[in-house]
């Protein structure tokens, strides 16, 4: 009994320890969601969503690029399935990161695998994969779950401040935090053209064919997922002149 007891004792500690570490790894993470997610609120119910609507998607999207797209597009009056479309093509990435971390955390059973690659962002991602060690750890899985429900609790939480806050400001300070939404996307797009110049151009391509769209009278929605697959598809190939 005494050695069960020390067992039971010994796992405790080993999940409270990655549980705290987890939680560590997953601050940096929720200071950098805090503000965008009351960002997200405060537009997505000048755009006329309920505080209920603002919360669910953040509850069940969990993918702030889309939701703040998704969010532009309701202020367009786009239909349901251009949304669906547009961020079905942004968020196709997620494929990737998923099939990566997989391949990370293969020898995690099932039950641990299918709830964690629910939470993958961007974020979550950069952050599990800086955390290779923890593939191997017997409690590893209580590591990436601390780190993602950090995350995930904060977009959640700061969306429905957002929104909150969104009902109670004034209409012209709401209205102008629009200009929030091309500010996060120009400081995303940044640093990636000094990285690598060639991004720059896909930018351009897209934002050039969203422009002829608009211009021939095509609604804003099919316009924006139709400049996303051409730039995606113009990546691919300066990829491949590239690597040629």
């Amino acid at each position: 009994m005494q050695a069960n007891s020390e067992i039971v004792e010994r796992s405790n500690a080993g999940i409270g320890d990655s549980l705290k570490r987890g939680a560590m790894a997953g601050l940096p993470i929720m200071f950098g969601y805090l503000p965008i997610a009351i960002t997200y609120g405060v537009l997505a119910s000048e755009a006329g969503l309920s505080l209920f609507e603002i919360t669910m998607m953040s509850v069940m999207v969990f993918a702030g690029a889309s939701q703040f797209v998704a969010t532009n597009m309701i202020l367009a009056s786009v239909s349901a399935i251009e949304i669906i479309l547009a961020t079905f093509v942004l968020n196709f990435r997620h494929f990737v990161m998923s099939f990566s971390f997989m391949n990370q955390i293969r020898s995690f059973a099932l039950k641990w695998k299918v709830p964690l690659s629910l939470g993958l962002t961007d974020e979550t991602f950069a952050v599990g994969s800086l955390h290779k060690r923890e593939s191997k750890d017997p409690y590893g899985g209580w590591f990436y779950a601390s780190m993602i429900l950090v995350s995930y609790s904060s977009w959640v939480g700061g969306s429905f401040l957002g929104g909150v806050l969104g009902e109670v400001i004034p209409a012209a300070l709401s209205q102008s935090m629009v200009v929030a939404l091309y500010a996060m996307f120009i400081a995303l797009l940044v640093p990636s053209i000094r990285r690598e110049w060639k991004i720059g151009i896909i930018a351009i391509i897209s934002m050039v064919v969203n422009y002829i769209l608009s211009a021939l009278g095509i609604s804003d929605g099919w316009a924006i997922v139709v400049a996303t697959l051409v730039g995606g598809a113009s990546g691919i190939g300066l990829v491949k002149e590239e690597e040629a």
